[in-house]
């Protein structure tokens, strides 16, 4: 499981699943993530709610044990809460357990008498199905239930998908019931999607089998938690904001090369329809019985990477502190919270945690995934150049992080004697956290630099006014450490015909591998001096930003040699196995 180390020893709080002296050595039979969920007695939700402040006016049960909130019968007079964001270092195979660590922290604040929430994205089942595992933590550090989270949970990304795909067909109906609005199916640029990885449908050509068919083009298929919709719904601060958006869409081009939107096919409404239930965030809780939004889930590497606008809002409404994620790195997700998602909602980040383990550390050094358990200080001190790059990062906008060291249970005394010597001279705190083993009493150090941290006042990077070609060369240079930015020729000629539109002076949102800071995945460490490759610009103008598609990254993932799917089951009495 990323972000953990099973021969950590879990606390003893789940008497049918104490682990014994054997069993800790043996690391065979500890308690996994989705067996301690099981095992865990949840708190009505009803009664979450009420701690969370939400009047029962307001809340809509699916079930005993998830709630959707409707916003607009909140009382948004009182004064919002302080924000803190939770990024992480470049991720490795080793795992680095920044949602853990973001879920244990804020059972922590609970239990040190503050009034704490966290917001955070939905799961996809694409990295559920796939490599990553889900998105609602680990060990005793996680949000419950645990198994409706990761899979369907209450139907937004099936709503997303379906809204999606909606719009995709009354594109073809519309080109083949006449063509009205002379849209070119060459330059149709809305694809289909699914939530799942599924490479083969990363290029497709529909429309075959005659004229009854349709009209024959090149198209293809983009994960849902990618999909521009998902950043609508993320973005939309009500019905009105939601349904402006999905009108403003830009499906493609017409024949003499202007763009067509949905709102000219007339597809605003009947999307906004689809998508009304999926606006409202949701409401579940910690393994601490502490309040938890998780709503909307697109991808840090290849969208904007950040929870719901509204479930944040709502949390700072209802909350002292609230704590909330960003996809993967600072250098893709952070980054596109300050520029993107509180440029456009207004949000001030008070204080910042950027997650780190030895082990990613000295992969970042050059040392190979199955040496990672031997001691190696050198390698580490190598790799800490990453870690360093991502505290950097998180300065510029204007926020002092805590560093996170994430605890392994291969961690020798010498490495984690490195990292607060390192941390001494680096002049950032550090807390040590052990809570996939320990749930938030391992973030108590963690909780109190926090807390004698919330002092930012965050700012955003570049100024989009100077027009995208200049905010991309801002986040190579200042973010990624590149040099300098190379445009394919289709690029450039993207950046001149979003100049024409007049979409040069919308944000960006980078799409980029996550594993380095340039576009190379095989260039671990902190690079200096490289080119960042941009090979296609996208006008995402329902959400309000332009896409830029880098290097070799996807919009749809694939699935590895040896999918997740294939250890997941469940039994004849319905207990599902096999989910991390």
């Amino acid at each position: 499981t990323p972000g953990c180390d099973q021969r950590v020893i879990p606390r003893i709080e789940c008497p049918s699943l104490k682990p014994t002296a054997a069993t800790v050595v043996g690391m065979s039979s500890i308690p996994t993530d989705v067996e301690i969920a099981n095992n865990h007695k949840l708190e009505p939700i009803t009664d979450i709610a009420h701690k969370a402040g939400i009047p029962a006016e307001a809340l809509v049960p699916y079930g005993e044990k998830k709630a959707k909130i409707d916003t607009s019968k909140l009382d948004w007079s009182r004064e919002n809460g302080r924000l803190v964001l939770v990024t992480g270092v470049s991720p490795t195979p080793a795992g680095e357990g920044k949602s853990t660590t973001l879920i244990g922290l804020t059972d922590a604040l609970s239990q040190a008498g503050k009034n704490a929430m966290v917001a955070i994205r939905e799961p996809s089942l694409g990295p559920v199905m796939g490599i990553k595992g889900g998105a609602a933590g680990g060990g005793y550090s996680q949000i419950v239930p645990m198994d409706e989270i990761n899979l369907h949970f209450n139907g937004d990304f099936h709503a997303i998908t379906s809204a999606n795909n909606t719009l995709a067909a009354l594109i073809d109906n519309h080109i083949h019931q006449g063509n009205e609005l002379g849209i070119d199916p060459r330059r149709v640029t809305w694809q289909r999607c699914e939530d799942v990885n599924d490479r083969s449908l990363r290029s497709v050509v529909t429309g075959l089998g005659g004229p009854g068919n349709g009209s024959p083009r090149e198209s293809g298929f983009t994960i849902t938690a990618a999909s521009e919709i998902m950043a609508i719904v993320g973005l939309s601060t009500d019905l009105a904001d939601l349904r402006k958006r999905l009108g403003d869409i830009t499906v493609g081009y017409s024949y003499d090369k202007k763009p067509v939107t949905a709102r000219e096919l007339g597809a605003d409404g009947a999307l906004t329809v689809l998508l009304k239930d999926a606006l409202q965030p949701n409401l579940v809780q910690t393994l601490g019985g502490v309040p938890a939004l998780v709503h909307t889930g697109p991808f840090g590497n290849i969208a904007h990477g950040c929870n719901s606008v509204l479930a944040t809002k709502v949390a700072l409404n209802q909350a002292d502190i609230v704590l909330t994620e960003a996809g993967f790195g600072s250098d893709l997700g952070a980054e596109k919270f300050f520029d993107i998602k509180a440029r456009h909602a207004d949000l001030n980040v008070d204080a910042a945690v950027v997650v780190a383990t030895i082990r990613s550390l000295k992969f970042n050094g050059g040392v190979a995934k199955t040496d990672l358990e031997e001691s190696n200080v050198d390698a580490l001190a190598e790799g800490v150049a990453n870690l360093e790059q991502h505290v950097n990062n998180v300065r510029q906008f204007g926020v002092t992080p805590v560093v996170a060291l994430n605890i392994f249970g291969s961690d020798s005394a010498e490495e984690i004697a490195f990292m607060h010597d390192w941390a001494q001279k680096f002049d950032v705190e550090l807390a040590e956290s052990t809570v996939f083993a320990h749930g938030g009493a391992g973030a108590k150090d963690l909780a109190e630099k926090v807390l004698a941290n919330l002092n930012g006042q965050s700012t955003t990077l570049y100024d989009p006014a100077k027009g995208v070609e200049e905010s991309i060369a801002t986040i190579a240079q200042q973010v990624y450490g590149a040099s300098n930015v190379e445009y394919s020729v289709n690029a450039r000629k993207d950046l001149n015909y979003l100049r024409e539109c007049g979409w040069d002076q919308l944000p960006v949102c980078i799409s980029k591998t996550q594993y380095s800071f340039s576009d190379d995945p095989s260039q671990l460490g902190a690079p200096k001096g490289h080119t960042l490759h941009v090979r296609k610009l996208l006008p995402r103008t329902g959400a309000g930003f332009v896409l830029a598609l880098t290097g070799e990254v996807m919009t749809m993932p694939g699935l590895p040699k040896r999918p997740a799917a294939e250890a997941i089951d469940i039994s004849d009495d319905g207990v599902i196995s096999g989910l991390s």
